[in-house]
């Protein structure tokens, strides 16, 4: 994987799923390589799943280690009024959900080429970006 890939939440709850070991097992696989990046976006949607919709949901502390060793190395993209411009004429264009437009706008910013979501049509292009879910078969 390329410093070009952009992984989007869902990546990081399946890998806490044991309801789908298949998903799982991808999500675990994808985490464990290198050169992927998030937003700020992502950190907080996962602690907010983490926390909150989990089966049995992260404790505090762990959370915490969680994203202190796996994601805050790899935030790339903070929030800014760029990127919220940026959403809302992905938004405007392609009509998606406003958290999704605000990550296809952070991957963008950070130079993603690729998408790693299931949350968007798999194959679609934005500008030079293209979506790829990782769970299809």
């Amino acid at each position: 994987m390329s410093a070009e890939v952009f992984l989007d939440t869902n990546i990081f709850v399946y890998c806490f799923d044991a309801d789908n070991p298949s998903k799982q097992t991808i999500a675990k696989r994808l985490v464990s390589e290198r050169g992927w990046f998030v937003s700020w976006q992502v950190v907080q949607e996962f602690s907010s799943v983490a926390l909150h919709r989990f089966k049995v949901p992260l404790k505090p502390g762990d959370l915490a280690d969680y994203i202190a060793f796996r994601l805050w190395p790899e935030c790339r993209i903070l929030p800014s009024q760029a990127i919220f411009n940026q959403a809302m004429s992905i938004h405007g264009r392609y009509g998606f959900r406003f958290y999704d437009c605000l990550v296809l706008a952070s991957a963008l910013a950070g130079g993603a080429k690729t998408l790693l979501s299931e949350d968007l049509q798999h194959g679609q292009r934005i500008g030079s970006l293209e979506v790829v879910n990782p769970f299809l078969k």
